[in-house]
Formats: C-alpha cells, sequence, structure tokens
C-alpha cells in the first residue's frame, strides 16, 4: 500500500491519511510528485510553487515522527507521473494507491489510467466540507444557484455534522525555517493554525462583515492561499467556528456566518466544477455567451496587466497583485469587472493572468470569480451591471490610504481628487497616466455588447 500525497499535503484532518496510519504496514510508504514543468503548463506562480515546496519541507518532518517515509520525485507532466508510479508499485509490490479524490479533469483522466493498468485507488475526499454530489436540487442535479445551494448545503451539514479527523497533536516542533524565499512573508501552516486562526476567530471574526472590503486594512483572514494548496482543511476551520459559535449554522443573518458564507462559496464552485468537468477546460457555463466576440487589444490589457488604467484604485490593485502574489477579494472582482465590462477583453485572459500571479490561485474558486465577473458564469451577476472603479473607490478607500501605499506618484493628491485625479492634474507636471477609457462610454458599450 501507497500513500500518495497529491492536494494534501498536511497531517491533520487528511482521510487518505487517517486511512494510511490504520491499516499500513512498517515497510510501506508515502509518495509526493513535484511537477514543476506541468505546474508552469496550468500558469501556476512561482510564489505558489515556492509555498508547495516550503510546506513539502514541513510535511516530510511531520510524517517523519509519525514513521512514515517521505518519498519526493520530480516528473515533468502526468504521463510521467503514471509511468513511474506503475513502475514503482510494480517494483514494491504495491496493488493499492490511497489518495484524496481530485476533481479536475487532467487529474481525473491520470487516475483513470492507472486504474487502467490494474492498480487500486482507495478514494477519499478531504478538500471539501460536504462531500461532491451530495447536495443536489430536486432533479437530482447540481445547483445553479447560489442561494439554494447554501440552504441545501446548511441543511445537510445540521442533519450529517461534519466528518472531521482529529489532528495530530502529538506532533513535537519543527525545525524554523532560516532561509528566505520568494513566498516567506507567508507563514507556515503550523504557526497559522496556533497563531493566525485564533486571532482572526478571537479579534476579527466579529467585524468581517464591513472589513473585508476595505483593502488598506487587514480584515480578511489570508487564509486562502493554505486551502488553495491543501496544507489546511475546510472541514477544521468549520470545526473551529463551530466550537465557539455551535449555533452559527442556524445563525445567517450573524455578522459572524459572513465568513462561514465565504467557505460555502469555494463549496459552491468546487462541486461546480466536479459536475461540469468542461469548466477545467475554460468553456462559458452560460453557452449562450460562447460566440461572445471579446476584443482584441493587446494594448489595453497590457495597460491593465501593469496598473496603467488610469484608474487608481484599478491600478494600485493590479500592482499588489505582481508585487506581493495576492490580491484584496473586493478588488478582485472590480478589477475583473473592469477587465471584461470595460475593456470587453476575455475573461480567460484575466483568468490565466492571476493563476500566473497569486499563491492563493485554485482552479475552482479563480475560474468561478472571473465567470461571475464577466456574467458567462454560474449565478454571475447580470451583464448589465458593471462596477464603477470610481465609486467603488470612494466607498471602500475613501481616503485613498489603499492607493497611495501601491501608487505613491498620487501622495500628493488630496483625498476628493484621489479616486480620479485627472481634472485635478490637468494643468499640473505629474506622472500619472491617463485613463485608457471613459467610465460612462465604457458601460454602455458593454450592455449593448452583452445584449446584441
Amino acid at each position: 500500500m501507497l500513500l500518495w500525497f497529491r492536494h494534501d499535503i498536511r497531517v491533520h484532518d487528511n482521510s487518505a491519511l487517517e486511512y494510511f496510519l490504520t491499516h499500513r504496514k512498517n515497510t510501506d510508504k508515502a509518495i509526493y510528485y513535484v511537477l514543476d514543468e506541468l505546474w508552469q503548463d496550468y500558469h501556476w506562480s512561482a510564489i505558489k510553487i515556492d509555498f508547495i515546496k516550503r510546506h513539502l519541507e514541513l510535511l516530510t518532518k511531520q510524517l517523519a515522527q509519525l514513521g512514515i517515509e517521505l518519498v519526493i520525485h520530480k516528473v515533468a507532466d502526468h504521463q510521467a507521473q503514471v509511468a513511474h508510479l506503475s513502475q514503482y508499485c510494480q517494483q514494491h509490490n504495491i496493488d493499492t494507491l490511497v489518495v484524496n479524490r481530485e476533481h479536475e479533469i487532467n487529474e481525473v483522466r491520470r487516475d483513470q489510467q492507472l486504474i487502467k493498468q490494474g492498480l487500486k485507488l482507495q478514494y477519499f475526499e478531504s478538500d471539501v466540507i460536504v462531500p461532491k454530489g451530495r447536495v443536489l436540487n430536486q432533479s437530482g442535479e447540481m445547483f445553479k444557484v447560489f442561494t439554494p445551494f447554501k440552504k441545501a448545503w446548511l441543511s445537510y451539514v445540521r442533519d450529517h455534522g461534519v466528518d472531521y479527523i482529529a489532528r495530530y497533536d502529538q506532533l513535537g516542533d519543527t525545525a524554523q525555517e532560516t532561509e528566505h524565499s520568494l513566498s516567506s512573508s507567508w507563514p507556515l501552516v503550523d504557526t497559522v493554525e496556533a497563531q493566525v486562526i485564533p486571532q482572526f476567530l478571537d479579534d476579527k471574526l466579529e467585524d468581517y462583515h464591513h472589513q473585508r472590503d476595505i483593502p488598506s486594512i487587514k480584515g480578511t483572514s489570508g487564509l486562502s492561499p493554505y486551502l488553495a494548496i491543501g496544507v489546511l482543511s475546510p472541514r477544521y476551520l468549520l470545526r473551529l467556528l463551530l466550537q465557539g459559535y455551535p449555533d452559527l449554522l442556524l445563525s445567517s443573518d450573524s455578522s459572524r456566518f459572513s465568513w462561514l458564507n465565504e467557505l460555502i462559496w469555494r463549496e459552491f464552485y468546487r462541486h461546480l466544477l466536479d459536475a461540469h468537468p468542461r469548466l477545467c477546460m475554460h468553456q462559458n457555463f452560460n453557452q449562450k455567451y460562447d460566440h461572445l466576440r471579446w476584443r482584441d487589444d493587446s494594448q489595453a490589457y497590457q495597460a491593465w496587466c501593469q496598473g496603467k488604467t488610469g484608474y487608481p484604485l484599478v491600478d494600485a490593485a493590479m500592482r499588489q497583485l505582481v508585487q506581493t502574489g495576492w490580491m484584496h477579494n473586493r478588488l478582485r472582482m472590480v478589477v475583473a469587472s473592469f477587465l471584461t465590462k470595460h475593456l470587453l477583453i476575455d475573461w480567460r485572459l484575466g483568468e490565466q493572468f492571476f493563476m500566473q500571479h497569486l499563491i492563493d490561485g485554485d482552479l475552482a474558486a479563480n475560474n468561478g470569480g472571473w465567470q461571475w465577473a464577466a456574467s458567462t458564469g454560474c449565478d454571475a451577476q447580470p451583464y448589465f451591471r458593471v462596477f464603477n472603479p470610481i465609486r467603488q473607490s470612494e466607498r471602500f478607500d475613501p481616503k485613498g490610504d489603499f492607493i497611495r501605499k501601491y501608487i505613491p506618484e498620487l501622495n500628493d493628491v488630496p483625498n476628493k481628487h484621489i479616486h480620479f485625479p485627472h481634472y485635478y492634474l490637468a494643468d499640473k507636471q505629474h506622472q500619472y497616466w491617463p485613463a485608457i477609457v471613459e467610465h460612462k462610454a465604457a458601460r454602455e458599450r458593454a450592455i449593448a455588447f452583452f445584449k446584441g
């Protein structure tokens, strides 16, 4: 028997690991594949890959304390993975691979190849709170609207509880990191569990519902990178929530429910990707938009990528992404709306750019978010809703604190002009670039584009 780590490189709440510990022999090992070339084909960012490799070092030390040797191999792609696994299992008389299921289509096809070669895959599921396929509408299909999915999801959790596996608190301290790397500003997950999560639940959860939209403060949990690479379990987070607030599943109007709502959105997109594998191939969920003729405007696209649109909030957000590998969630909606509605550029280009830079790049969430903004997705915003980047800036960065952090060129612009400084700067020598599109005209063009 061989334990195969994939998007689940953790020792707590890991169903496959729990089964392996219960049934293994002393000679059984665990394996992990570093897929640098394939990750690049998937447009994974360098900071995310570095984040994974740091956690592999942590996992190796933790497994050693459990008496498990982690064998790490570097291969090019899924085909090489299949070939190496087949050979490895044959050499070591292994007939069963213990795994947590992956739902992306290429990974599903890889698993099918291994099964055809005679290997048994003992499947578990650890990337969601409610197993995929358990929350369905009355027709037995995946929901196409979030709100009824949420209601059914909450009902399922209330009825069935959370199938959580206790973590291994008996593990001793692991050696601290000494080398600086791309992702070093993000602590390892053991530190996050011991310090960051308790602090968030104790000090920030109560105000999360309104602070989460203000990019100049750290009002979000910052846990998305850990969920994205599978070092943190969503079931573990829900368990902690319910320990502190046991009635939360019945209190959707509670301020604390806002954070749980975000976890449910994550579930929604992962269930959706599992039910509709074509989303893995960058297809529109709403197929009536398949024939939209997106604008081929490389100059406008590059201005968006470089944070030179002339809209300070959009530009500051793009600079944050490129400089830090992360972007505030409210701003992800703003910049995605700008690319797809103001510039009428294909959402797939934005989706790819995000994956190339985000530390928390996740196919299900990234695809879902971009199709939501582009109005082509499941339960997406209506096509006639076009975010006004000036109004968004006035609402969520009223004093321009976030803008000035990433666009110091605007430090001297007064607060009332910071959100669209061009009229104020008209008679002054200044380095800030002009707006590449006028909001009102762009909005009218976008509505006509989608309506047609």
